[in-house]
């Protein structure tokens, strides 16, 4: 096929950068602008970006000259990684434009008509996006990272008997934070039991994403969420620690084969970001950890452990999965890919 001519807002950025990396040998996109604030542009992108990813930047995405987060006719999807202080002005900008526009950030989520997407949880959201008034655009956004893993794991059990209380206690990792994100003296030998506007996202995100789609609208699911989140010395790899109280009794088995049963629309229709099995089960207790299993399946899968029963709910488990790749820019380009595939660009 013919690669689609894509657009990244906010490409300096840590959200941004990994959003290149993914990117850049893609089978269905490619890479015509990189748009940042205003003292980058005019600027090399190499020269522009502090780059601190492990892939080499690419030589031909190192030379583009970076440009004003200004749309144009050169493409039709935009990628956002923008900080939340501009992204939702800059974004409704570009989907008036007649862009669809990609977003990572917090601005758009909870609109009545923007679509919350995890293609394999609730892919018939996307039909959102025709009550939207931007014309040819479209504003479509992923999750918080924390979010994505959560509910990957929460979905299968949703379905099979039914979900009536969450409590989630979530170690995030620092890359999380964004760069320079958090210092060193705040975060060497210490947890940092707080995290803005995190526990708030974890609490009512997973609402919508799990709700039923009605005519016009998106109607929540009726669980009771309770969030704590902290920030911990790690890298890249989201743990949490959940605890799930279910509408029927089930036996433990019965779970375990819920997730490893689990499959979507995205792996029927071989979506190239899409993991070949979006949840991987360990029976080992000490699995699964961030640093043997962030990575799994491209970094798109979710990794689930230690189930066994739970003194105040039902069961409680431990869940992992890649904040940076799965729960950002990865995310992201899974949407697109969806987008695609289905017809609405």
């Amino acid at each position: 096929m013919t690669k689609i001519p894509v657009a990244i807002l906010g490409a300096t950025g840590s959200v941004g950068q990994k959003f290149v990396e993914l990117l850049a040998d893609h089978p269905w996109f490619e890479i015509v602008a990189v748009c940042a604030s205003e003292r980058s542009v005019g600027k090399p992108y190499r020269e522009a970006a502090s780059w601190f990813s492990a892939a080499p930047l690419p030589p031909r995405i190192g030379a583009m000259m970076v440009s004003p987060c200004e749309p144009t006719s050169e493409y039709r999807i935009a990628f956002s990684g923008l900080d939340s202080s501009v992204a939702g002005e800059i974004e409704t900008t570009f989907a008036k434009a007649g862009c669809f526009v990609l977003s990572n950030s917090k601005n758009h989520r909870m609109d009545v008509d923007v679509p919350l997407l995890i293609p394999e949880v609730n892919p018939d959201h996307l039909e959102l996006v025709r009550m939207q008034n931007f014309g040819k655009g479209a504003i479509i956004t992923n999750p918080n990272c924390s979010t994505i893993g959560l509910v990957m794991a929460l979905k299968p059990l949703m379905d099979a008997f039914g979900l009536e209380a969450v409590s989630v206690v979530t170690m995030q990792a620092l890359s999380g934070a964004g760069y320079p994100g958090v210092s060193s003296l705040d975060i060497l030998d210490n947890v940092v039991p707080f995290i803005g506007g995190e526990e708030a996202k974890v609490e009512t995100e997973p609402l919508k994403i799990l709700g039923a789609r009605r005519e016009n609208c998106i109607e929540n699911a009726v669980i009771k969420m309770s969030a704590s989140c902290n920030r911990v010395a790690v890298l890249d790899g989201h743990l949490e620690c959940a605890s799930v109280k279910l509408s029927r009794q089930a036996l433990a088995d019965e779970l375990i084969a819920a997730w490893r049963g689990f499959t979507s629309e995205a792996q029927a229709l071989e979506l190239p970001m899409a993991p070949l099995h979006p949840i991987y089960y360990f029976d080992e207790e000490k699995f699964p950890q961030p640093r043997l299993h962030r990575n799994l399946d491209k970094g798109m899968a979710t990794c689930v452990g230690r189930l066994r029963p739970c003194g105040v709910l039902d069961y409680k488990f431990v869940l992992l999965s890649h904040n940076t790749i799965r729960g950002a820019a990865g995310g992201a380009i899974l949407n697109a890919e969806l987008l695609v595939k289905k017809g609405y660009l």
